[in-house]
């Protein structure tokens, strides 16, 4: 599944490298120079912003490409082209560690199960090179088409987040709080 599986720390005990991981279609790679301008055209396009909101400065996506910290945001890529951002984050305490996902993909891409693959190629990676138990993922209660898309993949719901966050319209919305345990991994690829 992963072209590269990167070990727990680098040596020295760095952050670990970000991985590449390859599927059928999909390729979740890290960033390279150009990725975030593609990036942020993808975050304005209408049925994107429409849940993620407006994109982030400029600068900012591309230090989130690069950067090592508590959030790493890989490529989604497809037949060569950027097809979106999928991103991770890891809860190390002990009592408890899991990881956390988060995804969109331009228009184009959505609907023909590159979303599923993608999050299929990262929770396996998240399970079995990074040891995590449980992964957890939170669509807007209202996004159908991403709970479909997750729920294929093996999330179950968890309950409804009241509130949860602000969306582009200013106003707050629920959230769909959902989770995986590893061996509920269902497609496979």
């Amino acid at each position: 599944m992963a072209d590269r599986a990167p070990e727990r720390e680098e040596a020295g005990g760095a952050a670990p490298a970000h991985p590449v991981l390859a599927g059928r279609t999909v390729t979740l790679r890290p960033g390279r120079p150009g990725d975030a301008a593609r990036l942020r055209e993808i975050l304005a396009d209408p049925s994107v912003s429409r849940w993620w909101g407006d994109p982030d400065p400029a600068g900012e996506l591309e230090s989130r490409l690069r950067s090592g910290g508590p959030t790493v945001l890989l490529v989604v890529e497809i037949g060569g082209e950027v097809a979106g951002g999928i991103q991770y984050h890891e809860e190390d305490d002990p009592q408890y560690r899991h990881a956390g996902i988060d995804i969109y993909l331009g228009s184009r891409f959505q609907g023909r199960g590159a979303g599923a693959e993608a999050v299929t190629l990262l929770a396996g990676f998240l399970f079995q090179a990074r040891g995590h138990h449980r992964l957890t993922i939170d669509p807007a209660a209202a996004n159908t088409e991403a709970i479909r898309c997750y729920t294929k993949v093996g999330f179950r719901p968890v309950g409804v987040m009241r509130a949860y966050e602000r969306g582009p319209d200013g106003r707050f919305h629920d959230g769909l709080l959902m989770d995986m345990l590893a061996a509920e991994l269902t497609c496979g690829l």
